[in-house]
């Protein structure tokens, strides 16, 4: 079946320079509940309409942690450069979430011909929902009256209805992160490196501590991260240690060694129940800036606003990269990163903090 103009693949990649559509061309494209593919287009979304971004990545495929390891396939959607989801249709969520957009929602900035080399017909705004029905979108229409809180949709919550299992051996997958533009082959060979040290590591023949120590001195040599999985330190059933710096929005703070971190850990790589990952362990020993301490953000499964007992930092570019992610590589969805103020210090001053970044800038 032929698909409409509008929904045609423009086939862009990271650099790409787009125009978001209007709003009425937007909404053309929309069901009833707000969404193109089971992908909605959120009310937080709408600020960006009629202006020009640069593509940040192709989003061919993306992660959904929240029901399982294995990546997923999205077709005809790409990441615009810096443009998160600020939360203001969701209760004020913080996660701060890279936002989705469908190839539908936007034209390419130098005419119409796209990548490849198809026409983009502009749509007749046949209005096939309404901005009150995007706004209604946001809240799980199966929800019972008598709910007693609300079960929010947006795009994360969907990833599941709006993609398709993507398994990590297929090859097409990271042919696809080259030409997108979303990788070098710097990064495509580091990863495939990293995934097969790691494997034989762990294949049980005695040589795992060895190897793990030698990754670590070599990794110091040339001024790399550790080894990035190493079991916490704290003893099963203890309580992990606390923190509370009060480090505020704008501030600076250091992130500590890997090992002082490990310290505050269970075998579970947890602290107080919030998950250390690998993903964190190459930003360790590097200076950044506070964006926002995070108290509330909406569960994924279950649509409803977590609270956190225990506030958490997220810091200025200090994403997930998937480097070592065993079944989601080179993901390019590039969650915040939540940091517990104990795996953090204060940075005294802005001499401090230059040093520290000439520092990181000097060769091993």
């Amino acid at each position: 079946m032929t698909r409409p103009p509008i929904l045609q693949s423009l086939n862009l990649r990271a650099g790409d320079w787009v125009e978001v559509r209007s709003r009425e061309e937007i909404l053309s494209t929309l069901d009833k509940n707000g969404r193109l593919e089971q992908m909605p287009f959120m009310p937080e979304m709408f600020q960006f309409c009629g202006k020009k971004f640069q593509v940040g990545k192709r989003a061919h495929k993306t992660c959904d942690p929240v029901n399982g390891l294995q990546s997923r396939r999205l077709p005809d959607s790409v990441h615009l450069e810096g443009l998160r989801c600020d939360g203001s249709a969701h209760a004020g969520c913080q996660a701060g979430c890279l936002l989705f957009w469908k190839e539908a929602w936007l034209k390419p900035v130098n005419g119409a011909a796209t990548a490849n080399g198809s026409s983009i017909i502009a749509p007749t705004p046949a209005r096939g929902c309404t901005e009150d029905e995007v706004l209604r979108g946001t809240i799980a229409a199966e929800q019972s009256t008598g709910a007693e809180e609300p079960i929010y949709v947006c795009q994360a919550t969907q990833v599941a209805a709006a993609t398709t299992p993507l398994p990590w051996w297929d090859v097409k997958q990271y042919i696809e992160d080259f030409r997108s533009g979303n990788v070098t082959v710097f990064q495509m060979v580091r990863a495939l490196v990293f995934w097969t040290y790691h494997n034989l590591c762990g294949v049980g023949l005695g040589f795992g501590s060895a190897m793990r120590w030698a990754y670590d001195v070599f990794m110091k040599a040339v001024g790399g991260p550790p080894y990035p999985w190493r079991i916490g330190k704290v003893a099963k059933g203890a309580r992990t240690p606390t923190g509370k710096l009060d480090v505020q929005e704008g501030e600076m703070v250091r992130i500590k060694d890997y090992q002082e971190i490990l310290e505050t850990l269970d075998e579970d790589w947890k602290n107080r129940g919030l998950y250390f990952d690998a993903e964190m362990v190459p930003y360790t020993n590097g200076t950044y800036k506070v964006l926002k301490r995070v108290n509330r953000i909406i569960d994924e499964k279950t649509g409803k606003m977590l609270k956190f007992k225990n506030e958490c930092l997220i810091l200025d570019e200090v994403v997930c990269e998937a480097r070592y992610a065993k079944c989601r590589k080179l993901c390019p969805r590039a969650y915040y990163l939540y940091w517990r103020e104990i795996w953090v210090e204060k940075v005294a001053g802005a001499k401090a903090v230059a040093e520290e970044r000439a520092k990181a800038r000097l060769p091993s």
